[in-house]
């Protein structure tokens, strides 16, 4: 049970990093909670108009994600759902950050390639694909993760791995519940626009 706790522990305490705070407040951008839509995530990163900051959020937020994951696999105690979950978590509710984290998408695909390259590569060719027609990030977003499960399933025939992405799935739906009420109004923000609707 100890060695659960502190898996857990870890990998709570690697997805609660910020790093979209981090690289602007680096680059001398400030707070990025500050402006757009206020999420830590690479979406409102790109509203400053700086897109390698951008895609260095996408791959910190997305590597931490793999890493407790492909690291937990290595260390060979069990616990993967554990950690995959609690890394996530973390990056939702950052203790950081009062526990006003981002969306877990980028997140979620780290962790989705760690436990199965195929169902990370196939969520990001729906994102690329569903934002290179629609131009909605939140939308693009949940088409891929609408399906994750059912690709889990498809990709590792393993019950376990299909809960565990589907309850990640439901954490993003659940984030994004602001963000559907607006593609509902038609009032979400397109990729690239410098501030939230």
């Amino acid at each position: 049970m100890m060695i659960l706790f502190l898996l857990a522990a870890f990998g709570y305490l690697l997805g609660s990093i910020p790093f979209g705070l981090v690289v602007t407040r680096m680059a001398g951008l400030g707070d990025i909670r500050a402006i757009g839509s206020g999420n830590i995530g690479a979406t409102n990163v790109l509203r400053t108009g700086r897109k390698g900051l951008a895609a260095a959020t996408l791959l910190l937020d997305g590597g931490k994600g793999f890493v407790a994951v492909v690291w937990t696999q290595g260390y060979g105690h069990g616990g993967v759902a554990l950690v995959a979950l609690a890394v996530f978590i973390g990056h939702l509710y950052p203790v950081w950050l009062g526990f006003k984290g981002g969306k877990g998408v980028a997140t979620g695909f780290g962790v989705f390639y760690a436990l199965a390259w195929p169902i990370g590569a196939v969520c990001c060719a729906l994102w690329l694909a569903m934002a290179a027609i629609f131009r909605f990030s939140s939308l693009s977003a949940l088409a891929a993760y609408a399906a994750a499960p059912a690709l889990a399933y498809y990709f590792t025939h393993s019950l376990p791995n299909t809960v565990l992405t589907a309850v990640i799935a439901a954490l993003v739906f659940w984030r994004h519940r602001a963000n559907i009420s607006r593609l509902v109004k038609g009032e979400e923000p397109r990729i690239g626009q410098k501030k939230a609707a």
